[in-house]
């Protein structure tokens, strides 16, 4: 067959050839050893958490050997996109800190020299290889209808055969050039396949960078490259694309891992350097059900889409402190002997990263960000706590807006203290973290060892040597002398030692005076909270907590 006339016969329109595209991309000037490495999406919906681990290793591969990561779009399958899916794309992963040197960065915009990045925008270039293919004899149009297709799977199925488009089965690989101009002037539809040279009883074998040494058969389907309206497949794209774009290091699910002869293939055939391969395992969940594991699932699980965190108001940094977690084993332990370092200075290495797939745990997770709100400042935090109420608590977001000042003395409280508490995981606990800042309570949940005549006496005692300028370390003392005037012990050592001698011990004298500030047993520091209040809103609270108890007896 004469190949150069079949590929101008299939792609007139093409008149640029591959080596003039090879000229138009000018290779990447980098330093030895530097990753480039690529996140590329389809716009099909929400941003998975697994889709941000990815991106994320990505990120992390790439800027921890000085080379680049950038964001390339593949949305070839039309029928699936979702309104302003890039956008939302674009920030699920800038949100996070992860930085997107080049590529999309909305629905029309992007930045890089090797544009455009996004697929829809490329099929002159990837109908320039095939037609390339073609006139190497390395391709072929194919007219099998979905009948024909249909009924060699049912005949492989019976044979118990190989399923696929190949062998005997390729009934369209050795049409005459007469054939195939009778049947385009007849209008049939076709696809352009491969012409694989694999052999059936030949092996490939690659070097995964967290798998290891991985072997599978050769490939030997002559898989579809462009489909019938003229637009490749994944399969074919992303080769060319990896290729044009510099990118050698390529990290994706292991999912594809059982497509790697067909992608090895291809940048065979059409000439490319293959790229390095690291394939990560799923992000894997406890089954309740089973008591297994499982994959995240988009329907079961809310915390399976990125914007269940903003939703939540984990800092975006918390999250991403814990992605490190999942993603190097050893992150833990270097995040103990460094606790004051930045994260990005931990050094990534797919060599600590999980083969079988991390276990993503919500409890981690809150853990994780407990301990990093508990380090920023107060204006770190009232402006994460600011940002989220105005977006998903409008009444909150009021509230704290009423007075500043006042709601940033709230987060103040034991901040910035050689071991600060832990009570904020997210900016969705403090609507309830800060209640009776902004309301005195309702309800009391006074301790049961004293009686209301004990309480009532402990809280008009201590109204009267209150003293709102007192500094912290006169206060507590206060308390205690006033504890040991009524009968209770200075300290719970000396209640235990000799509990029939006391009423208690200070320790409920100043959970009596806590509960009937706040309403609760367990709050931050107490000489604080009472500071924040005020003396007159501090005195009323004892005045109604008084009349409570009163009211109970």
């Amino acid at each position: 067959m004469d190949n150069k006339k079949l590929a101008e016969l299939l792609f007139p329109q093409i008149e640029q050839t591959k080596e003039e595209i090879e000229n138009s991309y000018k290779k990447r000037d980098l330093p030895q050893g530097a990753r480039v490495t690529r996140f590329a999406p389809s716009p099909t919906g929400f941003l998975h958490i697994g889709g941000l681990f990815a991106a994320f290793v990505s990120e992390r591969a790439a800027h921890t050997t000085d080379g680049v990561f950038y964001l390339r779009i593949e949305d070839t399958d039309k029928k699936r996109e979702v309104e302003n899916g890039v956008t939302g794309i674009v920030k699920g992963i800038t949100d996070f800190g992860i930085k997107i040197d080049e590529g999309m960065l909305s629905e029309t915009e992007s930045v890089g020299d090797y544009a455009p990045y996004i697929q829809s925008k490329r099929a002159k270039i990837y109908q320039s290889y095939c037609k390339d293919l073609v006139e190497k004899g390395l391709a072929y149009p194919c007219f099998c209808s979905a009948e024909e297709l249909n009924a060699v799977r049912e005949e492989q199925e019976k044979n118990k055969e190989n399923p696929g488009y190949y062998g005997k089965y390729a009934k369209c690989r050795d049409l005459t050039l007469e054939q195939i101009e009778e049947n385009i002037k007849n209008g049939m539809p076709y696809v352009l396949r491969l012409k694989s040279p694999g052999d059936e009883n030949k092996r490939i074998s690659f070097e995964d960078g967290i798998k290891g040494t991985i072997e599978m058969p050769e490939n030997i389907l002559d898989i579809v490259l462009l489909k019938t309206d003229g637009i490749p497949t994944y399969h074919f794209a992303h080769a060319i694309d990896d290729h044009l774009m510099g990118t050698n290091y390529v990290i994706r699910g292991d999912e594809w891992i059982s497509s790697a002869p067909i992608h090895l293939q291809l940048f065979d055939v059409l000439g490319f350097e293959t790229p390095s391969y690291a394939h990560i395992s799923p992000i894997m969940k406890e089954d309740e059900e089973t008591g297994g594991k499982r994959k995240l699932s988009k329907r079961k699980d809310p915390e399976a889409a990125v914007s269940y965190y903003h939703e939540v108001g984990y800092p975006n940094k918390a999250v991403l402190e814990y992605l490190y977690t999942i993603a190097n084993s050893n992150y833990e332990q270097w995040r103990m002997e460094n606790p004051d370092t930045p994260m990005e200075e931990f050094e990534f290495d797919f060599a600590h990263m999980s083969k079988a797939g991390a276990l993503f745990d919500l409890v981690k997770l809150t853990d994780v960000s407990k301990t990093y709100i508990s380090k920023l400042t107060t204006d770190e935090v009232f402006e994460g706590v600011k940002a989220w109420a105005e977006e998903y608590n409008k009444d909150f977001y009021e509230l704290l807006m009423k007075d500043t000042d006042y709601s940033k003395s709230i987060f103040a409280i034991e901040r910035g203290n050689e071991k600060p508490r832990k009570d904020i995981a997210k900016w969705e606990d403090t609507p309830a973290y800060t209640e009776y800042f902004f309301n005195a309570p309702e309800a009391y949940d006074f301790p049961e060892n004293l009686s209301k005549e004990d309480m009532i006496e402990i809280l008009q005692k201590y109204k009267k040597v209150y003293n709102h300028n007192d500094i912290a370390d006169d206060w507590f003392p206060r308390v205690r002398d006033m504890s040991e005037a009524l009968g209770y012990a200075k300290a719970p050592k000396f209640y235990k030692k000799n509990p029939e001698e006391f009423k208690g011990h200070v320790g409920d004298v100043s959970s009596v005076i806590r509960v009937a500030a706040t309403g609760r047993r367990n709050t931050p520091d107490l000489y604080q909270i009472l500071q924040v209040l005020g003396e007159k809103e501090t005195m009323d609270r004892f005045d109604r907590a008084i009349s409570a108890l009163k009211e109970e007896k």
